[in-house]
Protein backbone atom coordinates (compact mmCIF):
# COMPACT_ATOMS: atom_id res chain seq x y z
CA UNK A 1 0.00 0.00 0.00
CA UNK A 2 2.39 2.66 1.13
CA UNK A 3 2.93 5.43 3.32
CA UNK A 4 0.35 5.65 6.40
CA UNK A 5 -1.97 9.05 6.11
CA UNK A 6 -2.80 10.95 9.30
CA UNK A 7 -6.70 9.52 9.42
CA UNK A 8 -5.07 5.81 9.12
CA UNK A 9 -2.68 6.51 11.91
CA UNK A 10 -5.15 7.95 14.04
CA UNK A 11 -7.67 5.09 13.17
CA UNK A 12 -4.91 2.05 12.84
CA UNK A 13 -1.79 2.57 15.21
CA UNK A 14 -2.30 2.74 18.94
CA UNK A 15 -0.59 5.48 20.52
CA UNK A 16 -0.81 6.80 24.00
CA UNK A 17 -1.46 9.80 24.85
CA UNK A 18 -2.45 10.62 20.98
CA UNK A 19 -1.59 14.25 19.86
CA UNK A 20 -4.31 15.27 16.75
CA UNK A 21 -2.98 18.74 16.65
CA UNK A 22 0.70 19.28 15.47
CA UNK A 23 1.50 22.60 16.25
CA UNK A 24 2.08 24.75 19.52
CA UNK A 25 3.47 28.34 20.27
CA UNK A 26 6.67 28.11 21.79
CA UNK A 27 6.90 24.52 21.38
CA UNK A 28 9.13 22.22 19.07
CA UNK A 29 6.26 20.48 17.49
CA UNK A 30 4.53 17.02 18.04
CA UNK A 31 1.36 15.10 16.98
CA UNK A 32 -0.11 14.10 14.07
CA UNK A 33 1.26 14.62 10.75
CA UNK A 34 0.17 14.28 7.20
CA UNK A 35 1.60 11.48 6.99
CA UNK A 36 3.55 10.63 9.76
CA UNK A 37 3.53 11.09 14.40
CA UNK A 38 6.18 13.61 15.57
CA UNK A 39 6.97 11.85 19.05
CA UNK A 40 8.20 14.01 22.19
CA UNK A 41 11.19 12.92 24.34
CA UNK A 42 10.30 12.24 27.76
CA UNK A 43 11.95 13.87 31.13
CA UNK A 44 14.71 10.91 31.90
CA UNK A 45 18.16 10.55 29.79
CA UNK A 46 21.42 8.55 29.91
CA UNK A 47 24.03 10.82 28.85
CA UNK A 48 27.37 9.17 27.97
CA UNK A 49 30.78 10.31 29.43
CA UNK A 50 33.89 8.67 29.62
CA UNK A 51 34.74 9.99 33.29
CA UNK A 52 35.10 5.80 33.96
CA UNK A 53 37.29 5.18 31.10
CA UNK A 54 34.75 2.88 29.87
CA UNK A 55 34.76 0.59 26.81
CA UNK A 56 31.69 0.76 25.21
CA UNK A 57 30.79 -3.16 24.24
CA UNK A 58 26.99 -3.83 23.25
CA UNK A 59 27.59 -7.44 24.55
CA UNK A 60 29.19 -6.43 28.02
CA UNK A 61 27.52 -2.67 28.40
CA UNK A 62 28.78 -1.08 31.59
CA UNK A 63 26.12 1.65 32.88
CA UNK A 64 28.52 3.51 34.38
CA UNK A 65 29.09 4.80 30.93
CA UNK A 66 26.00 7.30 30.93
CA UNK A 67 24.94 9.69 33.59
CA UNK A 68 21.41 9.62 34.80
CA UNK A 69 19.31 12.95 34.00
CA UNK A 70 15.65 13.65 34.85
CA UNK A 71 14.41 17.32 34.19
CA UNK A 72 12.79 19.32 31.98
CA UNK A 73 15.77 19.88 29.51
CA UNK A 74 18.95 17.60 29.03
CA UNK A 75 22.67 18.85 28.00
CA UNK A 76 24.82 16.60 25.63
CA UNK A 77 28.34 17.39 25.84
CA UNK A 78 30.08 18.27 22.20
CA UNK A 79 30.54 15.56 20.48
CA UNK A 80 28.43 13.12 22.51
CA UNK A 81 25.05 11.79 22.72
CA UNK A 82 22.55 10.91 25.16
CA UNK A 83 19.56 7.56 25.45
CA UNK A 84 15.92 8.73 25.87
CA UNK A 85 12.83 7.18 25.55
CA UNK A 86 9.78 8.97 24.22
CA UNK A 87 6.40 9.76 25.97
CA UNK A 88 4.20 7.57 23.90
CA UNK A 89 3.94 4.16 24.12
CA UNK A 90 2.93 2.66 20.52
CA UNK A 91 1.94 -0.62 19.73
CA UNK A 92 2.60 -1.45 16.20
CA UNK A 93 -0.21 -3.39 13.82
CA UNK A 94 1.70 -6.71 12.16
CA UNK A 95 1.13 -5.17 8.55
CA UNK A 96 2.88 -2.01 9.45
CA UNK A 97 7.01 -1.22 9.92
CA UNK A 98 7.88 2.13 11.34
CA UNK A 99 10.86 4.37 10.21
CA UNK A 100 12.32 7.04 12.35
CA UNK A 101 13.68 10.19 11.41
CA UNK A 102 14.73 13.25 13.19
CA UNK A 103 13.06 16.35 13.42
CA UNK A 104 14.56 19.56 11.13
CA UNK A 105 14.95 22.19 14.43
CA UNK A 106 17.36 19.68 15.63
CA UNK A 107 18.86 18.64 12.26
CA UNK A 108 19.53 22.01 12.14
CA UNK A 109 21.03 22.77 14.95
CA UNK A 110 23.41 19.82 14.27
CA UNK A 111 21.30 17.51 16.06
CA UNK A 112 20.78 14.24 14.84
CA UNK A 113 18.00 11.17 16.11
CA UNK A 114 18.38 7.35 15.58
CA UNK A 115 16.39 4.69 15.95
CA UNK A 116 15.76 1.48 14.41
CA UNK A 117 13.09 0.60 12.42
CA UNK A 118 10.10 -0.57 14.62
CA UNK A 119 8.91 -4.02 13.36
CA UNK A 120 5.74 -5.38 13.12
CA UNK A 121 4.10 -6.07 16.57
CA UNK A 122 6.42 -4.33 18.44
CA UNK A 123 5.03 -2.15 21.39
CA UNK A 124 6.70 0.06 24.24
CA UNK A 125 7.96 3.40 24.55
CA UNK A 126 10.42 4.11 21.83
CA UNK A 127 14.30 4.19 22.87
CA UNK A 128 16.60 7.07 21.28
CA UNK A 129 19.60 8.08 20.59
CA UNK A 130 20.47 11.69 20.25
CA UNK A 131 23.85 12.61 19.32
CA UNK A 132 25.40 16.27 19.34
CA UNK A 133 27.41 16.68 16.70
CA UNK A 134 28.55 19.90 17.21
CA UNK A 135 31.77 21.46 19.12
CA UNK A 136 29.15 22.98 21.58
CA UNK A 137 26.88 21.87 24.14
CA UNK A 138 23.31 21.26 23.13
CA UNK A 139 19.97 21.91 25.26
CA UNK A 140 17.47 19.39 24.34
CA UNK A 141 13.54 19.92 25.62
CA UNK A 142 11.92 17.25 27.73
CA UNK A 143 7.88 17.03 26.37
CA UNK A 144 8.60 18.12 23.11
CA UNK A 145 8.99 17.29 19.71
CA UNK A 146 12.17 15.09 18.67
CA UNK A 147 11.14 12.66 15.71
CA UNK A 148 8.90 11.86 13.12
CA UNK A 149 7.62 8.10 12.86
CA UNK A 150 6.88 7.24 9.45
CA UNK A 151 4.73 4.49 9.02
CA UNK A 152 4.93 1.43 5.95
CA UNK A 153 2.09 -0.57 5.60
CA UNK A 154 3.11 -3.81 4.04
CA UNK A 155 1.22 -5.33 1.10
CA UNK A 156 0.76 -9.01 2.69
CA UNK A 157 1.07 -9.40 6.78
CA UNK A 158 4.55 -11.02 7.33
CA UNK A 159 5.29 -14.38 8.61
CA UNK A 160 7.00 -13.44 11.47
CA UNK A 161 6.60 -10.29 13.85
CA UNK A 162 8.68 -8.82 16.54
CA UNK A 163 6.38 -10.44 19.03
CA UNK A 164 6.17 -13.88 17.61
CA UNK A 165 9.73 -14.38 17.65
CA UNK A 166 10.11 -12.49 21.06
CA UNK A 167 12.33 -9.08 20.41
CA UNK A 168 14.40 -8.64 23.19
CA UNK A 169 13.08 -5.40 23.82
CA UNK A 170 9.92 -5.93 23.33
CA UNK A 171 7.49 -4.33 26.37
CA UNK A 172 10.59 -2.64 27.69
CA UNK A 173 10.44 -1.03 30.87
CA UNK A 174 12.11 2.45 31.64
CA UNK A 175 14.80 3.75 29.56
CA UNK A 176 16.34 0.12 28.19
CA UNK A 177 20.63 0.05 27.48
CA UNK A 178 21.83 -2.54 24.87
CA UNK A 179 22.29 -6.26 25.61
CA UNK A 180 22.88 -9.40 23.35
CA UNK A 181 20.90 -12.39 25.09
CA UNK A 182 23.67 -15.04 25.81
CA UNK A 183 26.58 -12.78 26.12
CA UNK A 184 28.18 -12.64 29.87
CA UNK A 185 25.77 -9.41 30.85
CA UNK A 186 23.01 -10.24 28.78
Amino acid sequence: MGVLPDWMIERDVKIVPFAAQQSRPGVISYGVTSYGYDVRVDRKYKVFTNVWGRTVDPKQFDPKSFVDVDADHCIIPPNSFALAETVEYLEIPRDILCVCVGKSTYARCGIIVNVTPLEPEWRGRVTIEISNTTPLPAKIYSGEGIAQIIFLKAAEVCRTSYADKKGKYQDQTGLTLPFVPGSEQG
